[in-house]
């Protein structure tokens, strides 16, 4: 019930940013004798600082977040996954040095680098992408080095080298596969970490600027006005904790799933293997 729950929380959210650029929104209209009006009829989340609406602009910083959060793990994702695997299979030197440059990054708290990233490049949504993908790599590039490591030397990989396989298609065709489940759900969860640094750079500034609509930038314009008008941060607010934590709940339900039926297909592996020299005998 939960995870659907999740699904659907999700579908909304796509339908959202989807919308945004279907509808004639005008999440910058201003309307001065609505400033800080409470939610009506008319207006079922009513009006911020600026007499906005902040239904149209709850729906335009819906289709911030998700590009936003996509684009950086898919960046993160292609990036990290390829260093990893590459450090895993080539060893020795420059698997050591690969190691060392992701400590270096794990050494700094990764929103600070963050902040410090998109302070020097600069606010704007490519700029957010580039700072967030720097700091998001490294998780996928250590999980792909581990995994990869626990399967380069199964006998049909080895067996696949000593038939002459080009080194790129047997990365692509016979270790990819093998380590894909663990890294899906490390992208799963990746998106919802996304969306919460995302809101932090809009909250302090550095993220995505005015006239574009942000969850970030709508909660840090609205904690000036908390005590006389709580609804504009708390429309934001109570849609980026939905979605984060259907997002959350969705890669628990697929990280279960993942593992029953690895757990699965280890035990079929192990009674095929206690038959067999039974059927052999």
């Amino acid at each position: 019930m939960m995870t659907r729950m999740a699904i659907l929380l999700l579908l909304l959210w796509a339908l959202a940013a989807a919308l945004a650029a279907l509808l004639n929104l005008n999440p910058e209209y201003i309307q001065l004798e609505k400033i800080l009006q409470p939610p009506e009829l008319n207006a079922w989340l009513g009006y911020d600082d600026l007499g906005r609406s902040i239904a149209e602009r709850l729906v335009m910083g819906a289709q911030t977040s998700f590009l936003i959060s996509f684009s950086v793990v898919l960046v993160s994702s292609v990036v990290g996954i390829t260093v990893g695997i590459l450090s895993a299979w080539l060893g020795g030197f420059w698997d050591h040095l690969l190691v060392r440059v992701m400590d270096v990054f794990l050494a700094f708290p990764g929103i600070l680098l963050a902040i410090a990233l998109a302070g020097v490049l600069g606010p704007g949504v490519d700029n957010v992408v580039i700072a967030l993908s720097v700091i998001g790599w490294v998780g996928f590039a250590r999980l792909a080095r581990a995994q990869t490591l626990s399967v380069k030397h199964r006998d049909h990989v080895t067996a696949a080298l000593a038939l002459g396989r080009p080194v790129y298609a047997l990365l692509w065709q016979h270790i990819l596969p093998l380590i894909l489940a663990p890294l899906i759900i490390e992208a799963t969860f990746g998106i919802a970490a996304v969306v919460i640094a995302e809101a932090g750079l809009s909250f302090l500034g550095l993220g995505v600027q005015a006239p574009a609509a942000s969850w970030g930038s709508m909660i840090r314009d609205g904690s000036r006005y908390l005590l006389v008008a709580p609804h504009m941060v708390i429309a934001p607010g109570m849609a980026m904790f939905l979605v984060v934590l259907s997002i959350n709940r969705l890669g628990d339900a697929v990280r279960d799933r993942l593992d029953v039926q690895l757990t699965r297909s280890r035990h079929d592996g192990a009674q095929t293997q206690d038959i067999m020299p039974a059927n052999h005998a």
